[in-house]
């Protein structure tokens, strides 16, 4: 169907015809989401239910939900025009939310496992501004790879009438990490350890105090599968991790169920960490986490050598050199009265490029702020920071975190306060547009 402004017509699209089989869940998730708050009074009325009562009810509510499923379906249209994604949904209530094309700042094609079984994939919009993101759930796999291609197209500057043409962007391969690798990651994980360190000790603490087995095993299993939840789940999640370059940003592809197709933004990461745990500093692996503004992208490596992690790094922050160890200054040695043994794991670096500062002495992690990214520097002092004359300078960005310098020097805390709003003042003015590129 179409709509014909006063200056434009546009075409106006319906989601892939599977959709409704998912919306059609609504119904029944609502009367489960009853009976699981009210468990007691779900089972008291399903025990006064004869079965031509319930046989009846079921013939009632399957249509319903179908029903319900087709009509949001049939109510939901989206469109694209010259300079915005629109999106009309609403079966009682109508909601159309104008997506400005300029505004996207990610576009990422994600496939659930049930979503593979049927072909389709959902269109998962990052937009300024909005907390929230947008998706398009369901369409084809073709149709949303290149409705991707040409909401970027289209927010790099090209002509509605070229956009359909440009298609996706090439890439190239960068980098795989190999689901062994990722295995043994997690098993030399220091969080994986110390949950299943608790889910022996506490059960050995609780037997001679209690002497009850259902109070040990009640302790001990939610631990125990708490440790291998927390590693089976991201292997799962970052199972078959791939990086590759493109014009429109770093490309990412994982998961063994449900299959992500992310884009790391040009221009809109705002930190980059690089962590490296206690056990995986022999090997030389660290883990590369991102703050991108407005997005929830937030690994750009789940596991990799420190040399190649610094090599992606340098693709994401063009012209940013990752410190070396030896290059960061600790606190001087009298901040050690404030943070007994662990003074030692914080150090900060300042280079042309980047505010650098690390923290963590078991497991370590190396925040990279680029200066034009810095929306705010403060300087933080405890009374008892006063009395050993250090203080703490924290830089604010666009991603609402905070990275922070532990323990400097009070005239160098001063001094740096100074120098970094100056830094950030002029690295906003070099700085490259938030854009799509070409």
């Amino acid at each position: 169907m179409s709509t014909t402004g006063a200056d434009e017509a546009v075409t106006e699209r319906r989601l892939h015809p599977v959709t409704p089989l998912r919306r059609a869940w609504a119904p029944v998730a609502v009367i489960a989401g009853w009976a699981v708050h009210d468990p007691d009074q779900a089972q008291r009325q399903l025990t006064r239910l004869t079965t031509t009562t319930l046989l009846t009810g079921l013939a009632v509510l399957i249509p319903a939900a179908a029903l319900y499923g087709f009509l949001t379906w049939w109510f939901t249209h989206f469109a694209v025009t010259d300079a915005e994604l629109r999106i009309r949904t609403g079966l009682l209530f109508r909601r159309t939310a104008h997506i400005r094309l300029e505004r996207i700042q990610a576009v990422d094609v994600t496939q659930p496992l049930l979503a593979r079984v049927a072909g389709v994939a959902k269109l998962r919009l990052d937009v300024v501004g909005t907390d929230k993101k947008d998706e398009l759930a369901f369409l084809g796999v073709a149709e949303a790879r290149a409705l991707r291609a040409e909401l970027l197209a289209r927010a790099a500057g090209f002509a509605p009438g070229t956009a359909h043409e440009v298609g996706e962007a090439p890439s190239r391969h960068l980098l795989r990490v190999p689901p062994g690798v990722l295995a043994v990651s997690l098993l030399l994980t220091g969080a994986t350890w110390g949950t299943l360190a608790a889910a022996v000790a506490v059960p050995a603490l609780l037997w001679p105090a209690t002497h009850s087995l259902w109070t040990v095993l009640a302790t001990a299993l939610p631990l125990a599968g708490a440790a291998g939840a927390r590693s089976v789940g991201r292997f799962v999640g970052e199972y078959d991790w791939t990086v590759a370059e493109s014009p429109d940003g770093l490309r990412i592809d994982h998961g063994l169920l449900d299959r992500a197709h992310e884009t790391v933004p040009p221009g809109r990461v705002q930190t980059v960490r690089i962590v490296e745990p206690l056990l995986w500093r022999r090997r030389g692996w660290v883990r590369v986490e991102l703050d991108v503004a407005g997005s929830s992208n937030s690994v750009l490596l789940p596991v990799a050598p420190r040399e190649i992690a610094e090599s992606v790094v340098a693709r994401v922050l063009p012209g940013v050199t990752v410190p070396a160890p030896a290059a960061l200054s600790r606190p001087p040695r009298r901040s050690r009265w404030c943070l007994p043994l662990w003074w030692r794991g914080h150090g900060l670096a300042v280079t042309d490029a980047v505010f650098a500062a690390r923290h963590g002495l078991l497991r370590r992690s190396l925040a990279l702020v680029p200066h034009a990214k810095v929306q705010s520097v403060r300087l933080t002092q405890g009374p008892w920071q006063r009395a050993r004359r250090v203080a703490d300078v924290r830089v604010d960005t666009g991603a609402d975190k905070t990275v922070t310098a532990r323990l400097r020097d009070a005239d160098e805390a001063a001094e740096l306060l100074r120098d970094q709003a100056e830094r950030s003042r002029t690295g906003r003015r070099d700085a490259r547009p938030d854009r799509w590129m070409a």
